[in-house]
């Protein structure tokens, strides 16, 4: 029996940050045997906060942690030409590369795509960069925020009359290492059945684009723009806060505006001013008052399961601490416990999809720098100890 969906599938996990480890910890999570190459120093994600009891200690980086699970490290300096010979050597034997570095970069030291398939023609390389191999922006850096202005998300986002807002986190780099994970097994697919190669070329910026797809058909179609929401006007269908936190309603759903009314225990919603759609809209900073007085000595967790029997379209707004104890995560295995040599025993967002025949399985804690060297250089390329310690000293591993 398969022990995942990818079994078998050999990747080079060359990049440093959050998309391309993103997108080799997807294949390394559903079977595929995965090597971080990392400089000597380590990968520039090792040095990205938060970091465990606030230490800014290479194998204390969480970001690291939980984006290199299931992996495997060895270090590799590519910038000499006996890194570069040793590259090829591995690029011989596996079935993928992920890179992010800036288009160019790779050719300039002769492990570029081109160079790299003369030594393994079925190679699959997916290169995942702020803009793209080509175009003229496909030279230009790029953060996170950088992808969603470029990529229009921001524009619709936030209050009319207000500068613009950027979405929590870092959604466009995960964004972009789940793209080139889909677009990564289609180029195995075609492997395999035809045992030639591909480039994947994915840019993270229209991987944020892609997701405004609705929102670009109205402008060519219609010559509309999607803008933002009023900054006056009814809270209902926006977060309001209660006792305990933040919960957001809309209309709609299974829900009756008589059901509505009833979970919020307040029945001058039921008034027509209230209850009459045309009407609401003009009475919106009212009915807000209703709304916010039947829910301010309320809790949530008192109000979702209510809503939920009623039909309701209902969210609770969750705290780190509470997504950590949601039930529904629980129920679905979604966090696993590792035990990382240095950090110790920690949760982390494990099982992210759901196979029936090839479950998911945490094999492996994120390595430490270097931690596979010996097994890499010794066991499979067949150097000596002595000279993987001559390798160590010219600092090419």
């Amino acid at each position: 029996m398969l022990t995942g969906a990818l079994e078998g599938v050999k990747v080079l996990d060359l990049s440093e940050d959050i998309a391309g480890s993103f997108c080799a910890r997807l294949l390394a999570d559903y079977g595929a045997e995965v090597l971080k190459i990392e400089p000597p120093g380590g990968a520039a994600l090792r040095r990205m906060g938060p970091f465990f009891q606030d230490d800014p200690h290479p194998e204390k980086s969480l970001f690291f942690l939980v984006l290199n699970l299931n992996k495997k490290s060895a270090t590799l300096n590519l910038e000499t030409e006996l890194g570069q010979s040793i590259l090829k050597r591995l690029a011989a034997r596996v079935d993928v590369i992920i890179e992010s570095y800036r288009p160019g970069y790779l050719s300039s030291l002769g492990l570029g795509y081109q160079e790299l398939r003369e030594v393994n023609p079925s190679l699959v390389m997916s290169s995942i960069t702020p803009f793209g191999q080509e175009g003229p922006y496909s030279q230009f850096q790029g953060e996170e925020i950088v992808s969603y202005a470029m990529g229009m998300i921001m524009s619709v986002s936030g209050i009319q009359g207000r500068e613009p807002l950027k979405h929590g986190g870092f959604q466009a780099q995960y964004e972009g290492g789940l793209f080139a994970a889909g677009a990564t097994s289609m180029a195995l697919f075609r492997q395999e059945n035809t045992g030639e190669g591909e480039h994947v070329d994915v840019s993270i910026t229209e991987c944020v684009a892609s997701t405004m797809m609705a929102t670009q058909t109205i402008y060519p179609f219609m010559g509309g723009v999607q803008g933002r929401r009023r900054a006056e006007g009814s809270m209902f269908e926006n977060p309001m806060p209660c006792e305990d936190g933040w919960i957001i309603v809309q209309a709609g759903g299974g829900a009756s505006w008589e059901d509505i009314a009833g979970v919020f225990e307040a029945p001058e919603l039921l008034e027509s001013r209230f209850a009459d759609r045309a009407q609401r809209a003009l009475n919106g900073r009212a009915m807000d008052q209703v709304i916010l007085n039947a829910i301010k000595d309320r809790s949530k967790w008192d109000l979702f399961p209510k809503a939920a029997q009623a039909r309701m379209l209902f969210g609770l707004v969750q705290t780190p601490g509470e997504l950590a104890e949601c039930p529904q995560l629980e129920s679905r295995e979604f966090y696993r416990e590792t035990e990382h040599p240095v950090i110790g025993k920690v949760k982390v967002p494990a099982e992210l999809c759901k196979f029936s025949g090839t479950p998911y399985q945490l094999r492996m804690t994120a390595p430490t720098l270097g931690q596979h060297n010996r097994e890499i250089y010794v066991d499979g390329l067949e150097y000596s100890p002595q000279q993987v310690v001559q390798l160590r000293q010219l600092n090419v591993i």
